[in-house]
């Protein structure tokens, strides 16, 4: 009989810098993981929501309701892969269409939308048509994120951890204004983090 070991893999972390990097970098010690890996995967979730956008390597699922000139807009980008385009049907089963049918285009000059499937105009003679539905790969893989942005989640994972081991989460210290002292609300992000992830930022939603 044979015995097969199965061995625990740890699951990936969403960070935009790798952990064991992060550690040697700042000199983390190996009993601060907890607080490290907390650290940064919510630094890279709030560049995401500050981006507006998906920067790690992700499978998105968009569906088009309307569309024009047989183009449809991909939302999040960079587009490393199209997995699968389908024409869903308004009474019968989705049909994926065979790639010669479309092709990725990305556009260079557009900072919000910078890539597209075009369409075959075959396409248009399908009946019944209901939506398309576009499945690909968009965002960096951890070996080719920018170096910009991985600067700008070690400055703030390094950041968020110097307030929490000082217990000073969210504040800035003592001010004064009216005639008291008390603590009031720091910026959740240093100017210098937005300003390397300016360039990343989509301008609209």
């Amino acid at each position: 009989m044979n015995v097969t070991d199965t061995l625990a893999v740890e699951p990936t972390l969403h960070t935009l810098i790798p952990i064991e990097e992060f550690k040697l970098l700042l000199g983390v010690d190996d009993r601060d993981d907890k607080l490290t890996k907390f650290c940064l995967v919510t630094s890279t979730l709030s560049i995401e929501q500050y981006c507006r956008r998906k920067l790690l390597s992700k499978t998105i699922h968009q569906v088009f309701k309307e569309w024009q000139d047989l183009t449809l807009f991909l939302s999040e980008y960079p587009v490393s892969e199209i997995i699968a385009v389908s024409v869903i049907y308004v009474s019968k089963e989705h049909q994926i269409i065979e790639p010669d049918l479309y092709n990725l285009e990305p556009l260079y000059e557009m900072v919000n939308i910078p890539y597209l499937v075009n369409l075959s105009p075959a396409i248009s003679r399908m009946r019944g048509i209901d939506a398309m539905k576009v499945i690909y790969k968009s965002g960096y893989f951890l070996d080719g994120v920018p170096k910009d942005l991985t600067a700008a989640c070690l400055e703030l994972a390094a950041w968020n951890m110097s307030r929490y081991k000082g217990r000073r989460v969210g504040l800035t210290g003592n001010v004064r204004g009216g005639g008291r002292e008390g603590e009031h609300f720091e910026m959740s992000m240093p100017e210098n983090v937005r300003t390397l992830l300016e360039p990343y930022r989509r301008k609209t939603i």
